[in-house]
Parts: structure tokens; sequence; C-alpha cells
């Protein structure tokens, strides 16, 4: 009888990819894969540490499957483990912890019976590009996560990224185009390029724009979709490809700005003004009519005056962003932001963030509004209840009633007819 294992990622994207590969691993070694809460016989975390609360939510985690499994081996590994390994070792049931540089390769260091003491694996991570190797068969959905990239040199003063995934680093190219063969053939109709900093992606003399029309190539890989790209890597060779509805690569961007002020991305250490920005997204919406554009802006960073947060609102407004991702400032040791003077107090960057998530919400109900009427191409993604979701091509989404489809798993056409806050009702066109 085979053991079972479980597997849970938390945080961003990335992670996700990244436990969809060690599913892979863990099935290619016998492992049967349960869903994370049932029963198993090993658990593996993949953690997240951008936040205080992100280190908070990992132990939780952490704690509940020790809970739910006091005889399985839990092995902690990813981003909280590369920072804070020690910590995490005095968990009362952890076995293992084992940081990003060693993480995919986890099974390597795990014995099958459970250590007297934690184990902590945690070497320096590589400046080399990386190949993922792939193992397993694992099932991709629909839409599929692809690692590109991993690490960052851009050393802001508030990320903590630098130190628990190490410095810019790409994967190499031909692990990643045989990633993408495997799957287009298994059927997978979009493709959603993951990294930490995508623009800086270079291999084999092939930068981010020659990768991205090396995987348009592929037959049947019907979307391509860029997930969060920094400010200022992003080719605006891109606008063309974006606007051409024939052509894979999806008219959506999501671009971080972390502040709507000039002064507080100064002091972030961010290499852009608003002047800049303002000026690259009006090249973008005259160059792609129906582009989405969302943002991540963070509140409560140290010396941020109400002043300043009152210019990021207006920026926000005033920009032609769709939605915004509000994070509220965390002191993270090992920062420059982490030493900084006139620190925001907690309760005033809660309500800073309050404010800006109402404001994002208006934002996105006017931009889903837009759409009201019109027919779109949807693909869709697994179904919850009596109902299915997918999203359009420029990332408006879309529920639909299970009952009505015909064609599951498919690209389809839907006409959208009613507006909610999160996402648009449609109906199914024959």
């Amino acid at each position: 009888m085979s053991k079972k294992a479980s597997v849970k990622a938390l945080g961003c994207r990335l992670n996700q990819y990244e436990a969809v590969e060690m599913q892979g691993r863990l099935e290619a070694s016998g492992y049967e894969i349960v869903a994370f809460g049932e029963k198993a016989d090993l658990g593996v975390i993949n953690t997240c540490t951008v936040t205080n609360e992100a280190d908070a939510k990992s132990r939780n985690v952490i704690r509940r499957f020790i809970r739910q499994n006091p005889e399985a081996l839990t092995v902690v590994v990813g981003c909280y483990s590369q920072m804070d390994a020690n910590s995490i070792a005095m968990i009362k049931g952890v076995d293992y912890v084992i940081g990003n540089h060693d993480k995919m390769n986890f099974l390597d260091h795990v014995d099958d019976i459970k250590p007297s003491t934690p184990v902590i694996v945690r070497d320096r991570i590589s400046r080399e590009d990386f190949s993922i190797g792939f193992v397993g068969d694992p099932q991709f959905e629909q839409r599929a996560n692809l690692k590109i990239q991993d690490g960052c040199d851009f050393m802001c003063s508030f990320c903590v990224i630098p130190f628990s995934r190490g410095r810019a680093r790409s994967r190499e190219l031909d692990d990643l185009i045989s990633e993408v063969g495997r799957m287009v053939q298994s059927g997978v109709q979009e493709i959603i390029l993951t990294g930490v900093n995508l623009g800086t992606y270079s291999s084999k003399s092939k930068n981010f724009l020659n990768l991205i029309e090396m995987i348009s190539a592929f037959n049947g890989l019907k979307r391509i979709r860029i997930s969060s790209i920094e400010p200022t890597t992003i080719p605006e060779a891109i606008f063309d490809w974006m606007a051409d509805n024939s052509h894979p690569l999806m008219p959506y961007l999501h671009v971080p700005m972390q502040s709507g002020s000039d002064e507080i991305l100064n002091l972030m250490k961010r290499k852009y003004s608003l002047l800049e920005m303002s000026e690259f997204f009006e090249r973008a919406v005259s160059k792609i009519p129906k582009v989405c554009i969302g943002t991540d802006l963070m509140v409560g960073f140290p010396g941020e005056t109400n002043d300043h947060f009152e210019e990021t609102c207006e920026t926000f407004m005033n920009f032609p962003f769709s939605y915004c991702h509000v994070f509220t400032f965390s002191e993270r040791k090992g920062t420059a932001a982490y030493r900084m003077q006139k620190q925001v107090r907690m309760d005033e960057r809660r309500k800073r963030s309050a404010h800006l998530r109402r404001l994002s919400s208006s934002k996105r109900m006017e931009f889903f509004k837009k759409h009201e009427g019109k027919i779109v191409e949807v693909l869709l993604e697994n179904p919850k209840g009596n109902m299915i979701s997918g999203y359009t091509d420029n990332y408006v989404k879309v529920l639909l009633d299970k009952c009505d489809l015909t064609k599951p798993n498919k690209l389809i056409n839907v006409k959208l007819i009613e507006t909610y806050p999160e996402f648009s009702k449609g109906i199914v066109l024959n």
C-alpha cells in the first residue's frame, strides 16, 4: 500500500508552481498525493515570508498539519525556511526545515524515519541559471503557471526577496521550452509566465522578448499571460502583440508601482518616477485598446504622511488601472526599511489599506461594467458547485451556470449580462 503525501503552497504564484513540481517528485517516488487536510504520511509546506502575517499564516498551517497528522513526517520548505529556519524548527512536530536552494530536491534530504531533532538544510542560494529537471507526470490545469526566472537584484528598501530567494537568475532555455512542450501536449490552453523579476530573463542569448516569441510558436497554445512584471523591465514591443487578436499574448499587464508618490518611491529605492510611469501607461493604452492594467500598492511605508497617501490614492484613480492589490507595510529584518525612522502606526496602516481597497473595488467594478453586453471568449476552469468560472483575454472573471455548458475545459463564447464587484455573470452562446 503506497504512502500518502500532501503539499501546501502559501503566498505567490511561484510557490504554487513549485508545489505542482513537488507533487510530481513525490508521485515519482511512489507516494499517493492527497488533498492537504486529509490524512497523510508526509506533508510539505512551501512557505511565504513577504510579511509578518505571511509568517504567522505559515506557522498556523504547519501546526494544523501536525495536529491532524501527528505521526507524519513534516517538511517545511521555502522562503520562511530560508529566512528563519530556527524559529520553524522550534515548532513541536516539525521534522525537516529546508531552504530555497534545496527545496525542489527535498526528498534527497528526507528519511523515512522521523528524526529525533529537526533537521535544517539551508545552503547559500546559487546565482547560476537553473534547471528544474522535470520529474513525474503532474496533471496540468487548462491554465498553467510556468516558472521562467527566480530571485531579484533590484534591492528595494522594503523587500526581503533578494535574501529569501536569492539574486536574479534565469531558467535554462532548453529545460523551460521542454516543459512548454509537455504542457501543450497535455492540453494546456493558457500559460502564465511566472517568476520574481520576469523582465530580466536571459538564457543562451535569449531575452524575455525572445522567450515569448519561442513560446508563441507552439501550435495548440491559445494564450500566454504575463504575471507580475517590474515597471522598468517591460519591453514595449509586446504592445503590438497584445493588441493583435491573433497573437497568444494576452492584453493584460500587472505592474507593481508600490506607491503613487515620488517621495515614497525614492525612499523605497524604486527605479522610476510618476511622470515616467504615466507616459508609459499612456503608450500602453493607446496601443492596446482593451488592455487590463493592474498594480500593487503598499501603504504605511516609513515616512508616508497623510499627504503622501492621498497622492497615492489620486495616482491610482487617475492612472488607467483596473484594480490594485493592496499591501500593508510589514517590517522585515535585513531590509533597509526595517531601520528607517518615522514608522507609521499599525492602526493607521490598516485604515489606509481599507480605504485603498475600497477604491480598488470601485475601479474593478467600473472596468467590469464596461464589458456588460459584450460577447467575449472565456477559458473555463474547474467547476465549483453549480457554477464554473473562467477569464477573458483581458482578465475579466466570468461566472457561468454549469448546467449551460456543452464544452467544458475549452475556450467558449460568452455574452456578459450582469456585473458584480468581483466577477461578471455570463451566458454561453451556442
